[in-house]
């Protein structure tokens, strides 16, 4: 692991700390936290969209991620090499948890879902994260700009634009959100790790909860 990567870790850990309870998910009426049994079932969903899958299925670990998040920005890169270092052994989840708080949050979700539908989830995932810098944070509608993005994909366009503004994506959106809303998701990225909330300290720390889950 080179040191870049475990600064990008750390930084997105010690912005989870500092700035967690600004990116708490604003609900009317919080729902009761879920139980145990609840929280298995609801942590991953078989629709839940996997970057990897584990063949003996021991192993998963679960992100909330906000494509807009900071946080989430500066922990991609590790994800990227924990999955490298873990193929085959640990299957990876993506769940959208877009924050109120950041204007594209949504748009890129739906570009994501959007892309998604035509195979083209990580391509689109990995696109977000490395163009954040150019559209974080921007109080302007991006939502051509992530069309354009498609473009580069070489999506089906019609279908893309039909996708991106449909009540199916948002609603499978906001599913996600449902789910991590449940759990107690108040800030991204939020990593469950075989269904426990996993809240490490370093990079160490992650890795070696990922081995010993592997080792039980």
């Amino acid at each position: 692991m080179t040191k870049q990567t475990k600064i990008a870790l750390l930084v997105g850990l010690v912005a989870m700390t500092l700035f967690g309870g600004a990116f708490v998910y604003q609900e009317v009426a919080a729902p009761e936290p879920a139980d145990a049994a609840e929280r298995k079932n609801i942590t991953v969903r078989a629709d839940s969209h996997r970057l990897d899958t584990a063949e003996d299925g021991k192993v998963t670990l679960v992100e909330f991620l906000d494509f807009e998040c900071e946080a989430c920005g500066a922990a991609y890169p590790f994800i990227e090499q924990l999955r490298e270092q873990y193929a085959g052994k640990v299957t990876f989840v993506l769940r959208y948890f877009p924050i109120p708080s950041h204007a594209n949050a949504n748009n890129a979700a739906y570009a994501v879902e959007s892309a998604a539908r035509q195979g083209k989830l990580e391509d689109m995932y990995k696109r977000m994260y490395d163009t954040q810098a150019e559209w974080g944070e921007s109080q302007d509608s991006k939502a051509d700009l992530f069309r354009s993005f498609a473009e580069d994909l070489g999506l089906d366009m019609a279908q893309y634009d039909a996708d991106v503004a449909s009540p199916e994506v948002a609603a499978r959106v906001q599913k996600d959100v449902d789910d991590g809303t449940r759990l107690g998701v108040s800030g991204t990225p939020s990593f469950y790790l075989n269904g426990q909330r996993l809240i490490p300290s370093t990079t160490e720390e992650f890795i070696q909860a990922i081995d010993e889950a592997l080792a039980e």
